[in-house]
């Protein structure tokens, strides 16, 4: 809880020092013409990472496979997409980085880890 208020506090500052330098370094104009740029651009590709996501889900069900990769791309290109429609440098960067599968691939371990971590704390319950 004390990690999540931190990021709320210090994220959105962060995003103003940068809006604000961008704005002063390209022009309000142009600063604004490219978050809403980005945020069309990752609309559209969360669109496209989720419906091949869920085709990849579907298909691992029918051969009777658990889809658990697809789950966790699936909860990332979530985060990612939102991360793309919240105005800002700094949550565009990582959402494309949870979007695009290569960077997804490299992000995904490290997710499992933490989420692995947080099982054997008995902070998260997997319940059958």
């Amino acid at each position: 809880m004390r990690l999540l208020m931190l990021l709320i506090i210090i994220i959105p500052a962060l995003e103003i020092g940068v809006l604000i330098f961008s704005g002063r370094t390209i022009g309000a104009i142009p600063t604004i013409l490219l978050i809403i740029l980005t945020g069309v651009l990752g609309a559209w590709l969360a669109k496209q990472q989720g419906l091949e996501t869920l085709r990849n889900a579907q298909q691992q069900m029918q051969f009777g496979q658990i889809p658990g990769a697809a789950i966790i791309d699936g909860l990332c290109i979530l985060v990612g997409g939102f991360l793309l429609l919240t105005p800002g440098f700094i949550t565009d960067t990582t959402g494309f980085l949870l979007l695009i599968p290569f960077t997804r691939n490299k992000i995904k371990p490290l997710l499992l880890k933490f989420i692995k971590n947080m099982i054997d704390k008995n902070q998260i319950t997997i319940i059958r």
